[in-house]
């Protein structure tokens, strides 16, 4: 309840963004956050395909009219992945009917473990609308340069863990990218971050 009076209260306050519904979506390249960092000014993510648990191929335009969320990761990821989806689970409540739009898109840094039954299976777990892509090791390591996003492999007895950013990227209904989420934000600091990309588009 207080997030949705938080966003009547953006919608009441800020007259540029009550202006932007109108006009059906607002063309400032900036917003104001709370606690998230404005990434209006960055171009990453656009170009990248990946492929869904049912064998789909996938674009940042297979979005479009929705509010992604994207975040990279791996299943065996011991505690910020698990962290980072239950919050993005518990702001998309926090969101209330809003929180329909919001797609969360997890993103498979080891897909060489992470196969897609597997993959399918951890997402929903959080939600069921959360979904999950992969790529070969050279489309993933593409568009984890397209994002900026560092990783690498850390040996661990007879195996290995990922060392990984932990950035959630979120894009506007349009495919601007928007803001970024740190692992630090709590549910209800994502959710009003969240809110705000929801009034501008």
């Amino acid at each position: 309840m207080s997030v949705l009076l938080t966003r009547r209260t953006l919608l009441t306050s800020a007259g540029v963004l009550g202006l932007g519904l109108l006009a059906g979506c607002d063309n400032s390249p900036r917003l104001s956050f709370k606690y998230g960092k404005d990434l209006s000014n960055q171009i990453l993510g656009r170009t990248f395909k990946l492929t869904d648990s049912q064998g789909e191929t996938k674009s940042l335009s297979s979005y479009r009219g929705l509010m992604p969320m994207i975040f990279f990761g791996f299943t065996q990821c011991p505690a910020v992945c698990p962290t980072t989806l239950a919050r993005a689970a518990q702001a998309k409540k926090l969101m209330g009917r809003d929180g329909d739009r919001l797609k969360v898109v997890f993103i498979t840094l080891d897909p060489e473990r992470d196969t897609p039954a597997v993959l399918d299976a951890y997402v929903k777990a959080f939600d069921p609308s959360f979904e999950a892509l992969y790529g070969t090791l050279e489309e993933t390591a593409a568009t984890a340069k397209e994002f900026g996003v560092f990783y690498e492999k850390i040996p661990s007895g007879d195996t290995y863990t990922l060392s990984h950013t932990a950035t959630s990227f979120v894009f506007d209904s349009r495919g601007t990218l928007r803001l970024g989420l740190s692992q630090s934000l709590n549910a209800q600091e994502c959710a009003e971050d969240l809110l705000t990309v929801m009034e501008v588009c």
